[in-house]
């Protein structure tokens, strides 16, 4: 039985799909682990979009980043020794990546030069990060997801602020992934993959977090909760791989899915205007859907 009314669903479409001739049909260590058994010829996440209204995407088992046109078109910006997984974009037009390999990277989207910027936590490796979101102020706050999960809950958030000091939040999630600050950047809601759930952290004045709870519990799909965007209303829309997308009010309450359709393994999330995009990562698609509210306009657009 459920609490709410049933939510209204709209059908995804087809935005774009990766190009055969882009696709590697090879072994990878990332998909030895991550997928095993199965030959990943590519795995998209991160989308955002530049000030040219290009989609950028990266590629985790191929260490890649492209560029998707408006017209869905396909171009490489870069290519390394890395797992590239979440992307966002800073204000003065440089991509940010969490890269589950190497660290906090930082891409220059016009000649494609990758540089590390945090790869070690006081000297300690991270587990490997996953995703990554700024706040107006310019502090990025990142996940540390590894393979922490229900038998291991110590996966983490941190904050590196714009003072270049970098602060453990928390350090017992059973694997965080996406990332969002709410409205009034209070809360910071958390994906929590393995558990089924998003998790809110509450932010004190001193910028420390306290009072960590679930805000949001899912069940059923085939993986949990990935990537989080937040609309304007402060609805909370999300990826919930292995099922679909949810969009919830600022009360938790579900107002609508998204069906993709196509295959169920919907990785990330990122708003145009009312329009969402979503990477798809079982067939290397992106779709696109059509929402009620408009996305909140995140930091490294403004």
């Amino acid at each position: 039985m459920s609490l709410y009314p049933t939510p209204t669903t709209i059908r995804a479409e087809v935005f774009s799909r990766m190009p055969d001739a882009l696709r590697r049909k090879t072994r990878t260590e990332w998909a030895d682990f991550n997928k095993p058994g199965q030959v990943v010829d590519c795995f998209l996440e991160g989308p955002s979009f530049d000030r040219a209204g290009n989609l950028i995407v990266t590629d985790i088992p191929h260490g890649r980043i492209f560029s998707v046109s408006a017209g869905g078109e396909w171009s490489q910006i870069a290519e390394y020794d890395g797992w590239p997984n979440g992307l966002k974009l800073h204000k003065d037009g440089r991509a940010f990546i969490t890269d589950y390999k190497r660290g906090i990277m930082v891409l220059d989207l016009a000649s494609g030069q990758i540089v590390p910027l945090i790869q070690t936590m006081r000297s300690e490796s991270f587990k490997g990060v996953n995703d990554l979101h700024f706040a107006a102020s310019g502090d990025l706050y990142f996940t540390d997801q590894g393979q922490t999960g229900l038998h291991d809950p110590t996966g983490r958030v941190y904050r590196y602020g714009i003072d270049g000091r970098l602060t453990p939040l928390v350090n017992t999630i059973p694997s965080p992934n996406g990332l969002v600050l709410d409205l009034h950047e209070r809360v910071l809601f958390v994906a929590v993959t393995r558990a089924n759930a998003v998790w809110r952290l509450p932010i004190m004045p001193d910028g420390a977090v306290s009072k960590v709870g679930v805000a949001i519990q899912l069940s059923g799909g085939l993986s949990g909760p990935d990537g989080l965007a937040l609309d304007e209303e402060g609805g909370l829309v999300v990826a919930h791989a292995g099922m679909g997308v949810w969009r919830f009010d600022r009360m938790g309450r579900p107002t609508h899915f998204i069906d993709p359709g196509i295959a169920p393994f919907v990785t990330n999330i990122a708003f145009k205007g009312r329009r969402l995009f979503m990477t798809e990562s079982e067939s290397g698609t992106i779709l696109t859907a059509e929402l009620p509210v408009a996305g909140k306009t995140m930091y490294g657009l403004c």
